[in-house]
């Protein structure tokens, strides 16, 4: 299966799922808001379970298991026996290791908050006991789509959280047919019921679990089927797990600095008496948009790379794993610069979509334009990263991302200290900008050294895309204004369907100008889009004919 149509199968179905998770994230906040407390609330404990099982075994799992399921299918069952083995550790271990941080939800819920009441403390456990079993089933979605991916089976595991959306939004409208909407906090974290808690929460947690299961079925449609297998000793995961050691280091600096982003986000509450003021669930929809792009484009193209850059290094071809690295990158960093301009532009209208309100779509907006100055250097630097795993190389990102961390953690204590609470989050959003960008450095210029000159001309062409988002986002700015501009009460703000709108219309603007630049200076790159965009077009007319 050639890369375009690898893409092609888990953008579509990244695209399908974001779309879903938007209107998820819409319904959220029309249900408990974006700038109160029972949404910060809901923020911490729903987003607990990733960060524990990014702790404990996310990132390890990421680094080793598709080099060493590549090597496992040489063995003579094609690597059958390797697999059984290690999905029943796994289900041991994660069944364990949920149960484990279930019991612990209020310790947890404590470390990554600062400066709670008592009852706002008391909602955000509660919604944690249903949401930490959630990592049983991340766990369980993750080993069984990192085998799907190192067997090129690509599209399960991206079209697998749509059916987690799904679930999720049929508990949510459930949700608002019994007890309605609150998307300004009229009814205070005391007043929460067990039926509402349980009902929000539970949903969450099924849509995760179902995401997890539809897996098992893909797994018997490539031939796969699972049987226990508790024999664990000898079976060679020794080297891959000592390997793995040092991404799980990687992954804890990481977390640590994460629990400084949360606690230091949540502290924003104090200035809440003021007005709307970001917290722990504005920085959460602002990182879901800054996502999207990240997903659709990055994400999709360093799964297929990721494989074919570990078979390739696996077999010594150095030659073809810098020629991907160079063909990745480059269509990384169109995507993601194009994204940076459409979405600095769209900042208001966009955020208008979560927030009824004005000044709280102001106070969205603000974080949002704060992550987006990073997506370049964020999505490169997470290529790159891939490309020391499949090297087999975890030591280094280990380094890159521990002073990373400790940049952060430096930089989020000193914004708790010396900013105001109402542009806290907005601080530390450029902060996670400025981090990733030296991070991004480091990797780049280690990986040449490592490997040899892999991106010719890459420099070149990220100036190139840079003019063209320039100009296409200059154009972009323009019409908005001519439209009456972001101010209170005019069209692009006025509702959802207009803030919609004003994105189709204004979008489409910002993406005629950046092509038309690259085809007016005469970029090479003008090709390179023709020939990434244009087969993936015709496939998507192929598939609407049928």
């Amino acid at each position: 299966m050639s890369v375009a149509r690898s893409s092609l199968i888990m953008a579509s179905g990244t695209v399908v799922s974001r779309v879903l998770g938007f209107i998820r994230a819409v319904l959220l906040a029309a249900m408990i808001g974006v700038t109160t407390n029972a949404a910060d609330a809901f923020g911490v404990a729903n987003q607990l379970p990733n960060n524990v099982w990014a702790i404990i075994a996310g990132g390890v799992l990421n680094a080793i298991l598709v080099p060493q399921l590549v090597k496992a299918r040489s063995h003579i069952d094609g690597g059958a026996g390797y697999i059984n083995r290690l999905l029943t550790m796994a289900i041991v271990a994660f069944g364990g290791i949920a149960l484990v941080a279930t019991l612990a939800a209020p310790l947890l819920v404590s470390i990554y908050t600062s400066g709670w009441k008592p009852s706002h403390l008391a909602l955000a456990t509660a919604f944690a006991y249903w949401c930490l079993p959630q990592l049983f089933f991340y766990g369980l979605y993750s080993m069984l789509g990192e085998v799907l991916n190192a067997r090129s089976a690509f599209g399960p595991y991206m079209w697998a959280p749509v059916l987690n959306n799904v679930v999720s939004l049929l508990g949510m409208g459930a949700y608002i047919a019994i007890f309605g909407m609150d998307p300004t906090g009229k009814n205070s974290v005391e007043h929460w019921g067990a039926g509402q808690i349980t009902l929000l929460a539970v949903s969450a947690t099924a849509g995760v679990a179902a995401q997890a299961i539809i897996l098992l079925f893909a797994w018997r449609r490539i031939g796969l089927h699972f049987k226990p297998n508790f024999q664990w000793r000898g079976f060679g995961l020794g080297p891959a797990l000592k390997a793995g050691a040092w991404t799980l280091a990687m992954v804890l600096a990481t977390q640590i600095a994460g629990i400084f982003q949360s606690s230091v986000a949540s502290s924003a509450v104090e200035g809440r008496a003021g007005g709307d003021v970001a917290s722990v669930a504005a920085s959460g929809i602002a990182w879901l948009i800054f996502m999207l792009p990240h997903s659709v484009g990055t994400v999709s193209l360093a799964t297929v790379y990721f494989t074919r850059i570990a078979t390739h290094a696996h077999e010594g071809k150095m030659t073809e794993v810098k020629q991907d690295l160079r063909d990745g990158m480059r269509i990384v960093g169109l995507i993601s610069v194009l994204a940076t301009a459409a979405l600095i532009v769209l900042a208001y209208p966009i955020s208008r979509v979560f927030v009824g309100e004005y000044a709280g779509t102001m106070a969205l907006a603000k974080v949002l334009v704060a992550f987006m100055v990073g997506l370049l250097p964020f999505s490169l630097g997470f290529f790159m990263q891939k490309a020391f795993y499949s090297l087999e190389d975890t030591k280094t990102p280990f380094y890159i991302t521990l002073l990373q961390s400790a940049l952060y953690i430096a930089g989020a204590l000193v914004i708790q200290v010396q900013v105001a609470p109402i542009h806290r989050v907005q601080t530390l959003a450029f902060l996670t900008s400025g981090t990733v960008l030296i991070s991004t450095m480091l990797y780049y210029f280690l990986l040449r050294r490592r490997i040899g000159s892999f991106g010719t001309g890459l420099v070149g062409s990220i100036f190139r895309f840079a003019i063209a988002a320039l100009v296409g986002g200059l154009l972009g700015k323009l019409v908005l204004s001519l439209a009456g501009g972001t101010s209170l009460g005019h069209f692009a703000v006025r509702s959802i369907l207009d803030a919609v709108l004003t994105c189709g219309g204004i979008g489409v603007v910002i993406l005629l100008g950046f092509v038309g630049t690259l085809w007016a200076i005469r970029a090479p790159e003008f090709k390179l889009l023709l020939t990434t965009v244009g087969p993936l077009l015709g496939r998507v007319r192929g598939m609407l004919k049928r």
